[in-house]
């Protein structure tokens, strides 16, 4: 018998052009009555923050809720000054419900907000000292905090999942808080607003959905319910992320990407275990300041060879949804050898790095990367033997170590 498996997908989604037009309603609906909106400085210039905030005009007018403030000042990593930050901003404007606008920086920063207001807290640090808070129910109640998602790229799919990763400036570690609840009540997809993404955040962003839909399907606790969405992500990433970097205003692949990405979180946040590239991917990033799909999209076929066993066991479904073309003798050795390529070939074709040769990393450096991916909370369930962990760094970074 299986162990016990809670799947838990909570947040509504609305999806299509123009549906942010909807949040006002939305918020109405959920008992809102002073929003605040919190978004990035980038955003605010690429004009998307004007073009939410003026969809509360006609509402405020009538019977919608009023937009009581928009905070911009939210760093990369969502780091925990920034939560801090927010959340007194929060407090002084008398929010009582929270829009979140952006990418995953954004959204896990208003995850880290919505967790503190409800507990009470200042210091979002002092919420997760051992770097990581894991909360499920019955012990995770409701928070009555309405909250609206409102994703700009199409990667983390923090608007529906239930982890929030915040960097803590003191460590150089980010730290997870992990609760069913503090998902948006609604998310809302609107492919309008990421047709303006650069394409090499497109191309990274979407690297990091596949990451989470392939950890997700090799995870030794995986479901039907959590191949399903893997599964069907990786099609769609397959299938829809050349077309989004090469043309961004395409707003099919956009608004596809935007499913994966939700999917992928989906089935990765519940069947969450052995997630190595996650691993490295948060060591990496928090210590040198690796944007988070940059850094996925570097180690995930890295990974995949030097750890074979881990995705062995379903490399022909894989092998299928990256529509790679396998011989009926081929051995499962084979089969992921090919799955390999093909990430790489989507690298490739995607203008992302296969190294982090662009940042220099040092000897010293590196060492300092081997021991954040020992403490890092990812390698709780599935640790990574030394040897391993620097073998993969060498192969990341060749060109400034000897």
């Amino acid at each position: 018998m299986q162990a016990l498996s809670p799947f838990m997908q909570r947040t509504v989604i609305y999806s299509g052009s123009n549906s942010r037009a909807y949040i006002p309603d939305l918020f109405r609906g959920l008992g809102a009555k002073r929003v605040v909106l919190f978004s990035d400085r980038g955003l605010e210039k690429a004009g998307i923050v004007e073009k939410t905030a003026k969809i509360f005009e006609s509402a405020s007018k009538g019977s919608g809720p009023e937009l009581a403030g928009i905070y911009l000042d939210i760093a990369q990593d969502a780091e925990s000054s920034s939560v801090n930050n927010a959340v007194s901003y929060a407090r002084e404007v008398g929010a009582d419900a929270l829009l979140a606008v952006g990418g995953g920086s954004v959204l896990d920063t208003v995850k880290g907000v919505k967790y503190a207001l409800h507990k009470g807290f200042s210091d979002i640090k002092t919420v997760i000292p051992k770097g990581i808070l894991f909360e499920q129910f019955p012990d995770a109640n409701h928070i009555p905090i309405p909250h609206i998602a409102m994703p700009t790229t199409a990667g983390t799919g923090s608007e529906v999942s239930p982890i929030a990763v915040i960097y803590n400036e003191d460590t150089k570690m980010k730290g997870n808080i992990i609760n069913p609840y503090i998902s948006s009540d609604i998310a809302v997809l609107d492919p309008e607003l990421t047709v303006g993404l650069p394409a090499a955040i497109t191309a990274f962003t979407g690297f990091d959905a596949l990451t989470h839909a392939i950890e997700a399907l090799a995870s030794p606790i995986a479901t039907a319910l959590t191949d399903a969405h893997a599964l069907q992500a990786i099609r769609l990433i397959e299938q829809n992320l050349p077309a989004a970097v090469t043309n961004g205003e395409n707003i099919h692949a956009r608004m596809e990407m935007l499913f994966a990405s939700l999917m992928g979180i989906t089935a990765f946040s519940c069947a969450l275990n052995a997630i190595p590239v996650h691993n490295f991917a948060h060591a990496y990033g928090a210590l040198f300041r690796i944007p988070h799909g940059l850094a996925n999209a570097v180690f995930l076929p890295v990974v995949m060879e030097m750890l074979p066993d881990l995705y062995l066991p379903k490399i022909t479904e894989l092998a299928g949804a990256m529509n790679v073309r396998t011989g009926a003798n081929e051995d499962r050795e084979e089969v992921l050898g090919k799955v390999i390529e093909k990430l790489r070939l989507l690298q490739h074709k995607t203008g992302l790095p296969s190294d982090f040769s662009a940042y220099s990393l040092t000897e010293e450096g590196l060492k300092q990367a081997e021991n954040a991916v020992e403490k890092d909370p990812a390698a709780a369930a599935f640790p990574i033997p030394k040897e391993l962990i620097q073998a993969v760094g060498r192969m990341v970074a060749p060109i400034h170590i000897k």
